[in-house]
């Protein structure tokens, strides 16, 4: 895959849609070939009748979502940032700059979930358009199945902006938005997809063809790197090969990380529920020096991870919010399992808890991530 984003074809442009007579360039018969089988092992992967490939970002397409699905104007609803949701379904994002008027989505706090008798009583009120589904911060599955029965009223659709969950949704270890009655699926190519940095997005109803297709082009990409594409491609059929053990393990290896650092003193998010079906840990450090403060002793230590936004943090608290956010699908795709978790565990108690100098601990961590040097669930 890494050999491909540096492959010749990726300084060639490309314009247009697939097939010589919508093309803007003569030549692209390679390119069609190249192109057309990505979408077809997006398809395959997501079991969907339609996949767009050439987003470089997936928050475009986001834009490229709001831009066919509604109009400046309208109301939509979608997930605040303190509990998950992320910006680019919020005012300062791809949602505020195609003008529309944004409603918070109820959410239990307690639960890290949709409450869904507020979210009727609301969304009955305003009556949007869309709902985005969309959050960086995201433990546990959502209510989509339900929510998009309320909107259908009037007919409004349910988005899924599955950024940070895609090769999860994959891999059949997260619920599966399409089948539960969202109108699109978004996700990241990197994050748990394990890919190139870029955008995916995958629906089936085939009136949203023609307003999706046109919203990525012409309006939102025309040259848009070939050379990135296939390495989509090469990504998604390790994803076909691999995608149920590995996201298996990469949710199985975050339940024990939660499970060892909350017997560590770092308490986690979500207990009562199990801590966490994805990839994600989140731990409020807000008595352990706060967010900011944990991420920047845990660099020092060799050990990265994002400050994050809490349930009952504020908007304005972003630069110094309370919690921490941990991930396992790079550590799990080097082979690491229950034991390395607890070992990282350790570590990180070492530093927030034990307030022991990150610099002392950085050789730790630095001598376990070396003794797994090979990449797995990938083609050699």
């Amino acid at each position: 895959m890494r050999s491909l984003l540096a492959a010749e074809i990726g300084t060639r442009a490309a314009e247009g849609h697939i097939g010589p007579a919508s093309r803007w360039f003569a030549g692209t018969r390679h390119i069609d070939e190249v192109e057309s089988l990505c979408v077809e092992l997006l398809k395959r992967l997501f079991r969907c009748n339609y996949a767009e490939h050439r987003l470089c970002a997936s928050m475009i397409g986001n834009l490229a979502v709001y831009t066919a699905l509604t109009r400046p104007g309208d109301t939509i609803m979608s997930l605040a940032q303190p509990v998950g949701g992320h910006s680019s379904n919020r005012v300062d994002g791809p949602a505020g700059v195609r003008g529309l008027r944004i409603v918070d989505i109820p959410v239990d706090p307690e639960e890290l979930s949709v409450d869904l008798d507020a979210f009727s009583e609301v969304a009955r009120a305003e009556r949007p358009s869309l709902v985005a589904l969309g959050a960086s911060m995201t433990l546990f599955p959502y209510p989509v199945s339900e929510m998009a029965q309320v909107v259908a009223d009037w007919g409004g659709k349910v988005f899924f902006d599955g950024a940070h969950q895609l090769g999860l949704i994959a891999g059949g270890q997260f619920q599966d938005p399409l089948r539960e009655g969202a109108a699109v699926l978004t996700g990241s190519g990197g994050k748990t997809f394990c890919g190139p940095q870029s955008g995916v997005m995958v629906w089936d109803d085939e009136s949203l063809t023609a307003p999706l297709g046109e919203a990525v082009f012409p309006t939102l990409a025309a040259t848009h790197q070939v050379n990135r594409v296939a390495a989509l491609a090469a990504a998604t059929c390790e994803l076909l090969a691999f995608a149920q053990p590995l996201m298996a393990q990469i949710v199985a290896n975050a339940r024990t990380l939660a499970v060892a650092l909350d017997e560590r003193g770092v308490p986690v998010l979500g207990s009562h529920r199990g801590y966490t079906e994805t990839h994600q840990v989140i731990a409020d450090v807000s008595s352990l020096g706060g967010g900011l403060e944990a991420a920047q002793r845990l660099a020092r230590a060799n050990i990265i991870t994002n400050k994050n936004l809490l349930p009952w943090d504020r908007r304005e608290d972003w630069d110094r919010p309370s919690g921490l956010r941990l991930g396992t699908t790079e550590v799990t795709r080097y082979g690491m399992g229950p034991a390395e978790m607890t070992e990282i565990a350790e570590l990180i108690a070492s530093v927030l808890v034990q307030h022991e100098a990150p610099e002392s601990v950085a050789p730790r961590a630095k001598a376990l991530r070396a003794s797994f040097p090979y990449l797995g669930y990938c083609f050699d």
